[in-house]
């Protein structure tokens, strides 16, 4: 195996981890990342979709205890049973554009200057929504209903766009809409595991003509270093939020997406364009 790609593939795996479940945009940050790695080709797309899985298994470790719950609740708890009915109201808007619209999305807007403006836009959505009066309606993820579980759905359809996060449209969606930072972040990591293994596996399996066995190594290695990056990232922002609100993230966004804009107008780095 290439050393070289073999360590593209852990820098990968850490970025993909660090940022998925932060609002900061992992597509985004991968996209960029790759470009600059040069492993932008088809084969670094679906390494890029793969390793994701790795992401949402941290948080399926760390929340194992809720999920179980959950499982053995079926049927016979109303709790366990609302919880079931709010994920899947919140999964469908999202999943039904994107089999309609992501090849469009994919060949238009997977691309780092498209991605640098979506992290300006949204770190000043983030702006405004930490600066706007906050009634709380629901403390816990426990006590939503399936309304709010719609409308936070609907907000997870912007993560469409790279740049956005889908992270950071749900829980800045789940703000808007009522939810605590603490519930709305947590419903954005439930929320994540069956968007991300639908979205993983359709990726990989209308891919599966680029994968080669010769790269098992690769995937492995970007898996586990996402894993383990990603478990850090979801108990860092659990504790985080307990005392601190999204505003870092803003600005991280709005300079980020900034010095990326910069650097393609004045040519420092040639960034790749569409097609």
């Amino acid at each position: 195996m290439d050393l070289v790609l073999l360590f593209k593939a852990l820098i990968l795996g850490i970025v993909e981890g660090l940022t998925e479940f932060l609002p900061v945009s992992s597509t985004g940050h991968l996209i960029l990342a790759s470009d600059l790695l040069d492993f932008n080709d088809e084969r670094g797309k679906v390494f890029m979709i793969a390793i994701q899985l790795g992401a949402i298994l941290a948080v399926c470790w760390e929340y194992r205890g809720k999920i179980l719950d959950v499982v053995k609740g079926i049927g016979s708890d109303k709790t366990a049973n609302r919880f079931i009915i709010n994920l899947f109201v919140a999964f469908l808007p999202a999943a039904v554009l994107g089999l309609l619209f992501i090849k469009t999305i994919k060949y238009y807007l997977f691309h780092p200057i498209p991605v640098a403006m979506a992290l300006v836009v949204g770190g000043f959505l983030i702006l405004w929504a930490e600066r706007r009066d906050h009634q709380i309606e629901v403390e816990h993820v426990d006590d939503m209903d399936w309304k709010h579980a719609l409308k936070i759905g609907c907000a997870q359809c912007l993560a469409l766009i790279p740049g956005t996060s889908r992270s950071g449209a749900t829980i800045i969606g789940g703000l808007f809409f009522g939810l605590s930072r603490k519930a709305a972040t947590e419903f954005s990591f439930f929320l994540a595991i069956p968007v991300m293994f639908a979205a993983t596996f359709y990726d990989v399996y209308k891919s599966r003509e680029f994968l080669e066995a010769d790269d098992i190594g690769l995937f492995v290695v970007g898996f586990i270093t996402a894993f383990f990056s990603a478990l850090i990232a979801v108990r860092g922002l659990i504790r985080f939020i307990s005392n601190h609100d999204f505003t870092v993230f803003a600005w991280y966004r709005i300079v980020f997406g900034c010095v990326i804009l910069l650097t393609a107008y004045t040519g420092v780095v040639e960034w790749s364009t569409l097609g």
